[in-house]
């Protein structure tokens, strides 16, 4: 054969492996880069930066210790994809969003309302909770028999915080239904919202409006409250990542559609959103001359403390109501 044909024979080959390579290495980036089912396009960072709000749902402080249903979430996210949590706590939704933009955090582990007027800031991500506006009252009873009907609302004193969406809703609402609802203000700096469904609960206001989750994350605390009406309609929210990061968008949803997580979400919501933060109340009979059946122990180690039995037994009763199989809503048991 002569020389220049095994020239043109080897070069053939070559084009021939080097389409076949490019055809490979095409067809796992177009796997890649789907709907996060694949392997992840781009490896998620070492540290992961995230922001969000300092609120009774989101990220608080109980005890010194760091809690929230968007904390615990994302920090298990973080721990099975073995990445660092560095976390950010924004003083407003509109500094949260800021952050977003200038690439300070990478993920806003916050529900974001997934409205048009964040679409060009935020790729809603992760977890999507609905939510609706709500009326917090009292639970009805003979005396009270409670609003089950919004046109009831004419005539009633309704307290919300000053220039909120609540407010807004409540000022719209009253024009539908021709006037009449007494809308009251409430200065932010002087009162936020749970003081207002404190005082629901307490009797010092007669009615306030909330989001439904804010609603049902507080009547874990006051269980004698009604939310049972909703006042607008329902709202859809999400953890929201930059418009130009849609890969980090696909691996948070990818992981959260996870059998093992759905459940260990479920948890956490049944955690936060539906276990009572209230102890029932045990009645203790004197007249055997005993506090509980641990009255010995009491007063074994309070004398070892030097302490009175009594105050040892009176911390028992308020942390587990002498119930050691007790396990409370933040994990201490009795």
């Amino acid at each position: 054969m002569p020389p220049y044909k095994h020239i043109r024979t080897t070069i053939i080959a070559v084009c021939v492996l080097w389409a076949w390579l490019i055809a490979i290495t095409s067809c796992k980036s177009n796997t890649n880069t789907g709907n996060g089912t694949g392997q992840e396009a781009i490896s998620l960072p070492d540290t992961l930066h995230v922001g969000t709000l300092y609120s009774p749902m989101s990220y608080f402080i109980y005890r010194e210790e760091q809690m929230g249903y968007d904390y615990d979430l994302v920090q298990r996210f973080g721990s099975d994809k073995g990445i660092t949590i560095d976390l950010h706590v924004a003083p407003s939704m509109a500094s949260l969003i800021q952050m977003l933009d200038s690439g300070i955090i990478d993920l806003a582990a916050y529900e974001i309302p997934i409205t048009s007027e964040y679409r060009g800031h935020v790729l809603p991500a992760g977890p999507e909770n609905t939510t609706s506006q709500v009326l917090v009252q009292r639970k009805p009873s003979k005396k009270h028999p409670g609003i089950t009907n919004v046109t009831q609302l004419v005539g009633r004193d309704i307290y919300v915080e000053n220039a909120s969406k609540y407010q807004q809703r409540l000022i719209n609402l009253n024009n539908e239904l021709g006037g009449g609802i007494r809308i009251h203000t409430i200065d932010k700096d002087t009162l936020i919202t749970e003081d207002l469904i404190e005082m629901v609960s307490e009797g010092k206001l007669p009615l306030t409006v909330v989001d439904s989750d804010i609603a049902s994350l507080n009547r874990t605390y006051y269980p004698d409250l009604d939310i049972s009406l909703p006042i607008s309609f329902q709202q859809r929210s999400a953890w929201g990542v930059s418009p130009k990061s849609p890969w980090m968008a696909d691996s948070i949803n990818s992981w959260l559609n996870d059998t093992e997580r759905k459940k260990s979400r479920s948890r956490l919501h049944k955690r936060y959103f539906e276990l009572s933060k209230v102890s029932p109340a045990v009645n203790i009979n004197f007249s055997s001359g005993r506090i509980s059946p641990y009255d010995d122990l009491f007063r074994k180690y309070a004398a070892e403390a030097g302490i009175d039995w009594r105050l040892l037994a009176s911390q028992g009763y308020a942390e587990s109501q002498f119930d050691t199989t007790v396990i409370s809503w933040a994990g201490a048991k009795g």
